[in-house]
């Protein structure tokens, strides 16, 4: 049992610096992220020190993995993947649907019923983004277009360009969405024409 733990632990450095590499940060970048200092991250990367759990929480927080990825705990034999919704105070429900970190990110968004008049707050982001429409009406403001996607209608474009989601009065939305970093397209394929 002591080989396997030991096995597991000496593991960890080098799976530390994989994600952090993969996402493309500095251990400067990481230990402002985290409240680590840069000499602990590069021992904890290096193998030199073993992770303790008050470091380990907040690197699996900062690289969007779970403790059990983090260490490679051995499977349970659940395939299941348990999904935490994060709600809003105005009642809007994200759905992480990926959990590694960088790359492509999806979402699922359910919106609740909003107003036909409402004023949408423009934002943008580094970023390009692809949404699908699931159920309901999805009011899309981006730049000067204000759309209206029904369910099966997709939209994508650079985030970089002022955007509003939101639902209509016609009740509540939901909608798949597909994040990327800047230059990160979804790619769809379709069958040709016959």
């Amino acid at each position: 049992m002591g080989d396997a733990v030991d096995r597991t632990l000496d593991a960890v450095g080098p799976r530390l610096k994989q994600l952090r590499q993969r996402r493309g940060i500095t251990l400067v970048d990481l230990s402002s992220e985290t409240g680590i200092s840069i000499s602990t991250l590069s021992r904890l990367e290096a193998g030199l020190r073993r992770p303790s759990l008050e470091q380990l929480l907040p690197l699996a927080r900062a690289h969007g993995v779970t403790l059990d990825e983090l260490v490679d705990a051995p499977a349970t034999g659940d395939p299941r993947i348990h999904l935490k919704p994060i709600t809003s105070r105005d009642g809007m429900v994200v759905l992480p649907l990926t959990r590694r970190p960088g790359g492509i990110q999806a979402y699922k968004f359910v919106l609740p019923t909003g107003s036909d008049d409402a004023v949408p707050e423009l934002r943008t982001h580094e970023g390009y983004d692809w949404a699908y429409v699931l159920n309901g009406t999805l009011r899309l403001v981006l730049g000067e277009h204000d759309l209206r996607l029904q369910p099966g209608e997709a939209a994508e474009f650079d985030t970089r360009t002022p955007h509003w989601f939101g639902a209509t009065s016609a009740g509540p939305v939901e909608f798949l969405s597909l994040i990327g970093k800047q230059g990160e397209r979804a790619h769809v394929r379709a069958a040709p024409r016959s």
